[in-house]
């Protein structure tokens, strides 16, 4: 008997622990945003919500059935208020856990970003791998209304691009809400994110005949990136320096670039592998800071007449000019964020702070303005060529004029 009532308690004991559905919310009551922008309209906050069409984004139905995601835009004295306020036009709630894409308008980055942020990081549909980027000299609404030819669904289509320029290319980086977040709240370091601009035109990159031509009418193209100061958008790097921050973070999995022969044209050299250590140091209660890094590449493609491949003594030249050129485009990125941003966007501060503690804890006040500006930094690169293609020597050298 004691044994069947200890069996009957356990049974209500687990009973008591099974939620079953009761929070439940069926597909067809939740509109999934894969986009989301932020711009700033004077005192209020205007949210625009990249929503997906699931019957037209389908295979099935083709791309003939309409856009397959629609845009919802409203504005509210805060954030929270304007994506509750969308309710009013959208028969479904808003449920953000795919969210793919989230786009910071540049009026808003201006002003500070960091509100935006704190809801963000703070409502629990969010999750923490979609990627965070700036509108340039357009508004983030704006950027989600042009219709893309590859995915139909834009925001996807910024996700897939942007993760496919920072492998393949280097002056775009990745940022997730973790990883700003973190760089707002370090000492010794300010955010970076990319900038994204609409090419081409905007009125007619809103309709679906933008995807119905062989050369759309406007494209979203990533473009340069956004220097911060803490949550304050300051300037922008163009695309030399921001390969150059990317160089000295260690960002480049892959990217081309080109050194001039002796007698004209350019021998163009695929980067297949970099690796970089930033150390920093304190010499006499002076900071300084030192870059290495490591690149092995390719041979790409050749236009010169008079270089011969196969000797050792025209490998080691083009080495060393493409150590001189990486270097140089490292030091740029650095000019530019000491002498016209004043910001520390390597992280340089937080070398110092591990080399030396103490001193860090007596000039970290002062870093952005007064020792970052003035920081010797030495950089050393190493590039070594790995493989000369298909082919040796080009055929050019057998073209006879």
């Amino acid at each position: 008997m004691m044994r069947k009532k200890a069996i009957l308690f356990l049974i209500l004991a687990l009973v008591l622990l099974l939620t079953g559905c009761w929070n439940r919310r069926e597909l067809n009551e939740l509109a999934i945003a894969v986009g989301m922008g932020i711009d700033k309209q004077g005192d209020q906050f205007r949210v625009s919500l990249q929503v997906v069409d699931p019957g037209k984004a389908s295979a099935k139905k083709g791309a003939g059935g309409g856009a397959p995601a629609t845009l919802y835009t409203e504005e509210a004295d805060t954030i929270f208020e304007a994506i509750r306020k969308i309710t009013t036009i959208s028969p479904r709630r808003m449920y953000f856990s795919h969210l793919r894409i989230c786009v910071i308008g540049e009026s808003m980055a201006t002003e500070g970003m960091a509100k935006a942020l704190d809801l963000l990081s703070r409502y629990h549909q969010f999750r923490t791998d979609f990627y965070i980027v700036v509108s340039k000299s357009t508004s983030a609404e704006d950027t989600l209304k042009i219709m893309t030819p590859l995915d139909p669904i834009p925001a996807n289509d910024l996700f897939s691009s942007l993760e496919t320029s920072q492998k393949n290319w280097s002056p775009t980086t990745t940022v997730t809400l973790d990883e700003l977040v973190s760089a707002l709240t370090s000492e010794g370091m300010q955010p970076v994110l990319t900038g994204l601009r609409i090419v081409g035109n905007k009125e007619m990159g809103e309709t679906s005949g933008n995807v119905q031509e062989i050369a759309p009418s406007a494209r979203l193209q990533y473009s340069g990136l956004a220097v911060f100061r803490k949550d304050r958008l300051i300037g922008w790097l163009n695309e030399t320096e921001s390969r150059g921050y990317n160089f000295i973070l260690g960002k480049v999995q892959s990217s081309v670039g080109f050194v001039a022969c002796p007698g004209g044209g350019k021998v163009v050299s695929e980067i297949i592998r970099t690796q970089t250590a930033i150390k920093g140091s304190v010499y006499r209660g002076e900071p300084q800071i030192n870059i290495k890094m490591q690149v092995e590449a390719n041979v790409g493609e050749v236009e010169c007449t008079d270089l011969d491949l196969t000797q050792v003594g025209t490998i080691y030249d083009l080495e060393n000019k493409e150590e001189e050129k990486i270097e140089e485009i490292m030091k740029t990125a650095v000019r530019k964020a000491q002498k016209s941003y004043k910001a520390d966007i390597f992280g340089f501060g937080e070398a110092i702070h591990r080399a030396d503690p103490r001193t860090w804890k007596s000039i970290k006040k002062n870093w952005d303005h007064e020792y970052f500006t003035e920081l010797p930094v030495h950089i050393k690169v190493d590039f070594k060529i790995r493989r000369l293609g298909t082919i040796g020597s080009s055929f050019l050298n057998d073209i006879k004029e």
